[in-house]
């Protein structure tokens, strides 16, 4: 999963607008003090204070408020440097007559008070309020004075509002920018569904394939042996050797060439494509197909198999085989060398329930959470789609029946299947709480 959006910075990030202005903030004095410095070359008294004071102000903005804003923060830091800008804009102005040089400073100090911490305007209102007021008291020209202080303010509020439009603008294109990569994850999950699909398609079709292939020889097989069954049969007396053949070896070999044929009959039902319709089964036969199907992934196994007297059911066989498969096929997965694998069966009152128990590795809280989510799988990657369970619990639910999970880490899990004795109408869907049960996990 990518990284979520970065976020814009917010507004009332001081630090961040401080940084960010600092390189540029420091040419607005130095022009024009150098070009007061000019003007008042050869003035040398006024001269001298623009000096003092552009040395005391260096100080204290590049240094001392630092310093300040390190230990305070920068939003603390901007009223001392406030002041003391203030305060070096009054000396500034009543040593140079209030030139119009100075009054440059009161609207380049507008465009530092946006952005600095949650109190700009009323740091910006006290700053003018100190300066407009010494500024009149000290003999300045009124009409300067109040065409100043207007287009400062207004310079300020037009700075605050065109700042304010593109901080708006960069979190929509943030805001989008999220929506894609959704979206690019979202259409990530669908071709890596397509792909699993096709996959689960071409298994089928393999499966189809192999149990037909094997199937024609073992027809011979099966055959031939039948018959060689019933011709030493009908001998009057057979040697010893093949008195042992006809009574133990021969029907050994009949058994097992029988287990072969159900194990193959079931594949090819098993991987058939083809709309499966309700019919009426036996759930005990149906479990010992899947058993039959699942071996190879229970050889590792201790299993037992206890099968009761559910009774017949209405339903899609061939389904119900391939939920008990894939339940057994995980429980397996689960338990180690030696570990135990139960099967059992057992009569409801309305219906019948299929148990798989197991002394694996259990499941977290989280697992079990997501346990039947589509794609959610524990194993490492190539080993499984995360498909299976969520297949299952699709066949349960449309039998109207439900699965419930009891798992803790290191205990083990075990399922367990409900299904009633009838399914619903295909067109019916079972209210999601009545799945619910008290001490378990039901399908989400």
């Amino acid at each position: 999963m990518s990284a979520p959006p970065k976020q814009p910075p917010s507004d009332a990030d001081p630090e961040w607008v401080h940084q960010g202005l600092q390189a540029t903030a420091r040419k607005g004095p130095i022009a024009t003090t150098l070009a007061l410095l000019a003007w008042y070359w050869g003035d040398w008294p006024v001269f001298t204070v623009v000096v003092s004071v552009t040395g005391v102000l260096l100080l204290v903005n590049l240094w001392l408020i630092d310093l300040y804003a390190q230990r305070y923060g920068r939003g603390e830091a901007e009223w001392p440097r406030m002041l003391a800008n203030a305060a070096g804009f009054c000396v500034l102005g009543h040593s140079t007559e209030w030139s119009p040089l100075v009054w440059t400073f009161l609207l380049y100090n507008m465009l530092w008070f946006y952005g600095l911490g949650p109190r700009s305007r009323p740091r910006l209102a006290v700053y003018l309020l100190i300066v407009l007021s010494f500024s009149l008291w000290d003999g300045a020209s009124r009409e300067g004075v109040l065409a100043f202080g207007l287009l400062g303010a207004f310079g300020y509020l037009i700075t605050e509002k065109r700042a304010s439009l593109m901080n708006q603008m960069v979190r929509q294109v943030v805001e989008q920018r999220g929506q894609l990569e959704k979206a690019h994850e979202q259409l990530q999950q669908a071709h890596q569904r397509a792909i699993a699909q096709e996959k689960l398609s071409s298994l089928g079709v393999m499966a189809a394939g192999v149990a037909h292939e094997i199937n024609n020889p073992m027809s011979f097989v099966t055959s031939n042996i039948h018959s060689l069954y019933k011709e030493l049969g009908r001998q009057p007396s057979l040697p010893e050797p093949l008195r042992e053949y006809m009574e133990e070896v021969l029907p050994a070999t009949l058994e097992g060439i029988k287990r072969v044929n159900a194990i193959v009959a079931d594949l090819r039902r098993f991987a058939r494509g083809d709309p499966e319709a309700y019919a009426e089964y036996d759930l005990n036969a149906e479990a010992q197909t899947a058993l039959r199907l699942a071996q190879g992934e229970l050889s590792h196994c201790q299993v037992e198999v206890e099968l009761g007297n559910p009774g017949l059911q209405m339903g899609r066989p061939r389904q119900i085989v391939q939920v008990v498969v894939n339940l057994l096929a995980n429980a397996g997965h689960a338990t180690a060398a030696g570990g135990k694998v139960r099967l059992s069966t057992h009569r409801e009152v309305d219906g019948a329930r299929v148990e798989i128990r197991d002394t694996g590795t259990g499941m977290t809280p989280e697992t079990l959470r997501n346990l039947f989510q589509p794609f959610f799988t524990t194993k490492p990657p190539g080993e499984g789609t995360g498909l299976g369970l969520a297949v299952a619990h699709g066949i349960i639910s449309a039998h109207g029946g439900r699965i419930e999970v009891v798992s803790q880490p290191g205990q083990g899990a075990c399922f367990t299947v409900y299904l009633p004795r009838v399914p619903p109408l295909p067109n019916y869907r079972r209210p999601k709480d009545e799945s619910i049960t008290e001490g378990s996990q039901p399908l989400a």
